[in-house]
């Protein structure tokens, strides 16, 4: 599995942004896949998730009602639209995808096995 995150930019405090994550083969058929991110001397932290069947999403409390997360399965590509972003949203953002069932699977970065490459985003105030 081959992940390519993109979207990533310089917004300032209020804005948009749309992520992408391109993926190889039957991705989305196979995996749940997610987002999480990393800022700046933090630890990697879960941003939303996505169920294989796509019928269910999970959302980090912090993003919950500003992001959505979801997939195309004809493209092959995750989304994760983001509204409202505030200066804490800086963060380079990772795409991931793996074999998840439970809550407690879909926020836990370690049960991702396919990670893409990130990409920046800024947020200025």
């Amino acid at each position: 599995v081959q992940l390519q995150a993109s979207g990533g930019g310089l917004v300032q405090a209020g804005g948009s942004l749309r992520l992408s994550c391109a993926a190889s083969g039957r991705t989305f058929s196979t995996y749940a896949t997610g987002w999480f991110r990393q800022a700046p001397g933090k630890e990697r932290e879960f941003v939303a998730a996505i169920s294989r069947s796509g019928r269910s999403t999970y959302y980090a409390d912090s993003v919950k009602g500003r992001f959505t997360i979801s997939g195309d399965s004809a493209k092959n590509t995750l989304y994760l639209q983001m509204t409202s972003l505030k200066p804490e949203d800086t963060a380079v953002y990772y795409c991931a995808a793996g074999y998840c069932s439970s809550y407690g699977c879909y926020i836990d970065a370690t049960q991702y096995s396919f990670w893409g490459q990130g990409t920046q985003v800024t947020v200025s105030s």
